[in-house]
């Protein structure tokens, strides 16, 4: 099954890479269409980002590997989307 959404909690070093080029290597990935990175912390050595991917058919190990090659670390997957279409998460009210 094609993955069409993939969102990933990912850290990087302060100083490299800068979000922008890992918004670049992802977006070189095979099957991306869209990339959202959100800064979500930062502290003294280090940035938490939520990094958001969509496309078609998401090539996921080439995705992890380019996260990697630029320096940062993808710590958990937070939501997987795969099939035909996007379903989009229902919020229920308590």
């Amino acid at each position: 099954m094609p993955v069409r959404r993939i969102a990933l909690d990912v850290d990087k070093v302060i100083d490299q890479p800068e979000v922008l080029d890992l918004a670049l290597a992802v977006e070189k990935v095979p099957g991306v269409e869209a990339v959202n990175i959100t800064v979500t912390d930062i502290d003294v050595e280090t940035v938490g980002m939520d990094v958001t991917v969509e496309g078609n058919d998401i090539d996921v190990p080439a995705l992890m590997r380019a996260i990697e090659k630029v320096g940062a670390v993808c710590h958990s997957v937070d939501q997987v989307v795969v099939g035909e279409r996007v379903i989009e998460r229902v919020v229920r009210s308590r």
